[in-house]
């Protein structure tokens, strides 16, 4: 009798909500199609140590709705030089694993490069709060993150109205202000601050002195790779000559049950990758461009850079005055 083709699948990088749903439907689908799944623990390092789960329908019931990844995820500095690359390899093949799919971002995409290029099946899916994999125009995660965000400020506009505040918010994107630009958006922000664009804030701070008459409350959006919030709000206090209040999201931006989109992409990316698998593809990105889903390769994914929307920066702006 033929052996069964197996897969395995980890969860690298950041966590995003979402990635569960991407695990149920590669487990669920691979079985579907005649393939043994195997759940690596904690990414990359997991693969080293050799310590995973074999899963079948039931053990990814009730996880779509959950944020996170319950194959949990973690840094692996020793699987950046040969010899840890090397066990990784060694315990995919002891395994009988035919090939690898690792749900991440741009770290977990470079790992996947160098096992590519030593010979190892592997697939990837994007799946980052920022979004900012180029290649595609969605990222699991990233839909999930703005709501719950958009949430939060929204609590935080009360509060700004109700005493006639001026509030400077930090987000995550410590490269890419793809989340703050889109919040600044959703959430009707004043202002903007990413690290794609210098910021003026003598220039800022002059047109909130001058346009508060009328207003009961300023939301300043701050990317956390553009500047730190309490540095941004010492500067308007200063020039402006009012209070000014901080909120930091941190990390509750990455948690939270997944949205109806990053479940969705989850099941379509997750099938994709799947489908790959089975014709042989290797060394291929899974996305979605135009919403129709693509597959890049992995050199192109990793030597590329995704760009902000400048017209829709410009526009949170023009919608603010």
């Amino acid at each position: 009798m033929d052996k069964k083709k197996r897969i395995a699948l980890i969860t690298s990088g950041g966590d995003a909500s979402g990635m569960n749903a991407a695990i149920r439907t590669i487990t669920r689908y691979a079985i579907f199609k005649g393939i043994e799944v195997y759940g690596f623990y904690e990414g990359y390092k997991g693969l080293i140590n050799n310590s995973f789960t074999v899963l079948d329908s039931n053990s990814v019931g009730g996880i779509i709705d959950r944020g996170g990844t319950f194959l949990y995820s973690a840094r692996s500095e020793r699987f950046k030089c040969r010899e840890g690359q090397k066990e990784a390899i060694d315990n995919l093949n002891k395994n009988g694993i035919d090939a690898l799919i690792v749900i991440g971002g741009d770290g977990s995409f470079r790992g996947a490069l160098e096992l590519h290029r030593q010979g190892i099946q592997v697939i990837g899916i994007p799946a980052t709060i920022d979004n900012d994999i180029p290649h595609t125009d969605y990222s699991i995660g990233f839909d999930t993150a703005l709501n719950v965000i958009i949430d939060l400020i929204s609590k935080i506009r009360d509060t700004a109205s109700s005493h006639d505040r001026i509030f400077v918010i930090e987000v995550m994107g410590r490269n890419s202000g793809l989340i703050a630009v889109n919040t600044g958006v959703a959430c009707g922000a004043d202002y903007v601050l990413i690290p794609e664009l210098d910021v003026d804030l003598i220039k800022i701070s002059g047109q909130i002195k001058n346009n508060r008459a009328g207003k009961r409350h300023t939301l300043v959006i701050v990317a956390e790779g553009a500047a730190k919030a309490s540095d941004v709000a010492s500067s308007i206090r200063m020039l402006v000559g009012r209070e000014v209040r901080i909120s930091v999201l941190g990390h509750i931006q990455r948690g939270g049950s997944p949205s109806a989109l990053d479940r969705v992409l989850a099941a379509q990316f997750g099938e994709k990758s799947v489908d790959l698998i089975i014709e042989g593809k290797r060394g291929l990105m899974v996305g979605i461009n135009a919403m129709k889903i693509s597959t890049s390769k992995f050199e192109d994914v990793i030597s590329g850079q995704k760009e902000i929307n400048r017209e829709l920066y410009d526009l949170a702006h023009i919608l603010s005055l």
